[in-house]
């Protein structure tokens, strides 16, 4: 898997790709809580490359949401979500948590 952050104006851009599984979600955990360490909580996550989506990434994007919309703070949103990983969002029920853009553009705008 591979992370890529860029910080915009407003918000942050974190663009991954590859498998996110028990082995390397920690790298996206670990990624997402510099960030919001920074005090910013206002991230798009750009998921045009994820192959392969596992419970243990499921748990870093619902954490990193709960730690970021904690007190009206921000929110973490989801770009270019591929059919395969919209499935798995939909199949976990968490679909309704996250708001999706097609592109990571209308995401970033979105704020």
């Amino acid at each position: 898997m591979e992370v890529k952050a860029r910080q915009l104006k407003r918000v942050d851009l974190v663009e991954v790709s590859g498998r996110i599984d028990s082995a390397t979600a920690p790298q996206l955990e670990a990624t997402l809580q510099a960030i919001m360490g920074q005090d910013r909580f206002r991230i798009v996550v750009d998921m045009q490359g994820v192959e392969y989506l596992s419970s243990a990434g499921l748990r870093v994007l619902v954490a990193a949401l709960k730690q970021a919309r904690r007190w009206n703070r921000g929110d973490i949103r989801l770009a270019n979500v591929p059919p395969r990983i919209q499935g798995v969002l939909q199949l976990a029920g968490l679909d309704a948590l996250f708001h999706s853009f097609d592109s990571a553009v209308d995401a970033v705008g979105s704020f």
